[in-house]
């Protein structure tokens, strides 16, 4: 005996009860505390990869043994110092990438996304000695780069490493992965927040409490060991109060545009230096070489566009700046760290942006109204690394934390979201993800809420199905479905059938394929009692899509009979996958359509003094 009666809807109550707004579980607490130990090292190694740096700038253009940070090229330098130091630099970074790893190309975040996407957060160990050596000697060498990025992607394989070692799921190595990588950053530049914005923005890919834990535990150890070894200040202290008025207000937009328009060129330009190299008839192994020829130039010309810059930062923020460096910076620095940067060099992508949209502001300081020490060229830096990385919360929060001024919050948001939003509406992708992009791979940096995580399975299931009692045989079984009327185009395509006994007990499910092979092979007698699943893979109605949907690519299959919560045994209805996709269906169409709700209506003479 087959039935198709319908399931009434007032059969499927639905209990959202052991639904959760988060999905924790203790778990997160053992990923945590091994990410611990991480933001530790990670924060030494950071220590020790500034210290690094300030040996070989020492060595290199003053010819002493000194680990403190100086710039390069301070106008105590011979001219072939300066010249020849980046080419030298470029040719042993290109020996250490073709004989060591290609991995230390490039500027760390690309490389640690990557990892994250791709390579089931797997670094190579090779990759956390090799990187900060190589950036070190990049930017000891007089690059114009910064030690974020590598420190990130150091701090990142420091946490893969030690997630290797251990028995963990990738998405938990993952964890321990940005877990390093943030603390690292929030170790150099004792920002904390922003690290873990960064982090929540660009590196996790989710906001789960299974991630963000384990990442602000480590980042808080990384700063606390940070205090002792680098200072527990801010970078670059700012200090006189601020003037904000609304016109000031209104001109931040004015530099988010500018500033969007800087990150743009600046992003197409480390992309059409990398298309220039591929060019080029030599091996990639030559190529930091020849960047480092177009470094050399640019130190000559302004020397201070060499190496970190931090003192040519505090100048601009702090308006000690004179006009004649902020030009030779905004054009020179953008020029050759763009240009090499595209050559594969081993360097970091946010110092320098701090000293050119610094640059940028200190020359705006000159037409716009005087707000502050330092107001326009903070807000300015804000805009490009908003517009740079489209990262804004970060790009707000870190020149907050660089700072201290956090009295400027709102024109940092005006500044940052005003350029974030001319990047996203003029380029595909950031200088971030394009590299990621030119390996043939794509990820999207939009986040919201799963559609399937709304809607239940028992808003789309089917309640009109086509199931047998266990006693038929399988040719009664394939009799009863190709006497189905032809116009029941959803009982022919389901191709899943529940065998329940009685009214609505489920024994277990048989499939169309099952029957036909019983039918064919051994004539079709046997029971579906003999021939179903008895212990098939079911869900509830008032369960999540989603969670539904996990459950098919888990356990390979594209239909589900659907049974009560309390009683398993009882059948309510049964969902395919198409089904699901009404979720997706919904998203799209509030997405797309466009309806008008409300309506204004003109009084008439005479409404206001009708009577009933």
């Amino acid at each position: 005996m087959s039935t198709t009666q319908p399931i009434a809807p007032n059969d499927v109550p639905r209990d959202v009860h052991h639904l959760g707004d988060f999905r924790a579980t203790p778990r997160l607490l053992i990923i945590a505390a091994l990410a611990l130990p991480v933001g530790a090292v990670a924060a030494v190694v950071a220590w020790a990869l500034l210290r690094l740096i300030g040996l070989i700038t020492n060595a290199v253009f003053y010819q002493r043994i000194d680990t403190r940070l100086v710039a390069p090229g301070g106008g105590h330098d011979h001219w072939y110092i300066v010249l020849l130091a980046p080419i030298v630099g470029g040719l042993v970074i290109g020996f250490m990438a073709r004989y060591g790893s290609e991995k230390i190309r490039g500027h760390g975040m690309p490389e640690a996304i990557e990892a994250i996407l791709l390579g089931g957060s797997k670094v190579q160990p090779r990759v956390a000695i090799l990187k900060p050596i190589s950036s070190a000697i990049a930017i000891g060498t007089g690059g114009p780069f910064g030690a974020e990025g590598p420190i990130i992607m150091t701090g990142g394989a420091i946490g893969s490493l030690f997630a290797q070692f251990l028995r963990l799921t990738a998405d938990e190595r993952k964890t321990l992965l940005v877990a390093g990588a943030a603390a690292g950053m929030a170790a150099t530049f004792n920002t904390p927040f922003a690290a873990i914005m960064l982090a929540v923005e660009l590196l996790l890919f989710e906001w789960r409490p299974r991630s963000y834990v384990p990442v602000a535990a480590a980042v808080c150890v990384a700063t606390v060991i940070r205090h002792p070894l680098l200072g527990d200040g801010v970078l670059f202290p700012v200090k006189g109060a601020l003037h904000i008025t609304p016109v000031a207000e209104l001109l931040c937009v004015v530099t988010g545009i500018v500033a969007g328009l800087l990150a743009i060129v600046a992003t197409m330009l480390v992309y059409a230096a990398e298309d220039g190299f591929r060019k080029l008839p030599v091996h990639w192994m030559w190529w930091p070489a020849i960047g480092g020829v177009i470094i050399g130039i640019g130190g000559m010309i302004v020397p201070e566009s060499l190496g970190v810059g931090y003192n040519i930062i505090e100048a601009e923020l702090d308006g000690s700046i004179g006009m004649d460096l902020v030009v030779g910076i905004l054009i020179v620095k953008t020029l050759i760290w763009s240009l090499s940067l595209g050559s594969g060099t081993s360097g970091g992508v946010l110092a320098p942006m701090f000293m050119i949209g610094g640059a940028l502001g200190a020359l705006e300081s000159n037409i716009f109204p005087h707000v502050g020490p330092g107001f326009w060229a903070l807000v300015a830096l804000a805009g490009v690394l908003g517009g740079v990385m489209r990262s804004p919360f970060t790009g707000v929060i870190f020149a907050m934390e660089l700072t201290g001024r956090f009295d400027a919050i709102l024109p940092l948001i005006i500044g940052a979201s005003t350029a974030f939003a001319l990047s996203s509406l003029m380029l595909k992708r950031s200088v971030l993800t394009e590299k990621i992009a030119r390996r043939g791979y794509h990820l999207t940096r939009e986040y919201d809420v799963d559609p399937l995580e709304i809607y239940f399975v028992g808003e789309v299931m089917s309640r009109d199905i086509l199931s047998y009692e266990s006693d038929l045989t399988a040719a009664e079984a394939l009799e009863v479905i190709s006497g189905v009327e032809p116009d029941n185009v959803e009982t022919r395509r389901q191709m899943l059938y529940p065998v329940i006994e009685g009214s609505d007990t489920l024994v277990g499910v048989v499939t169309r394929t099952q029957l036909e092979t019983a039918v064919h092979e051994h004539g079709g007698d046997t029971s579906l009692q003999e021939l179903c699943i008895t212990a098939p893979i079911v869900t509830h109605a008032d369960q999540t899509l989603r969670e539904t949907a996990n459950a098919m690519a888990a356990n390979a299959v594209d239909k589900m009979p659907v049974v009560d919560r309390e009683d398993s045994t009882r059948l309510v209805g049964l969902v395919s996958l198409t089904m699901l996709l009404e979720g997706r269906v919904r998203d799209v169409r509030e997405a797309r359509e466009s309806e008008r709700v409300l309506r204004l209506r003109v009084a008439r003479p005479g409404w206001f003094g009708r009577t009933q």
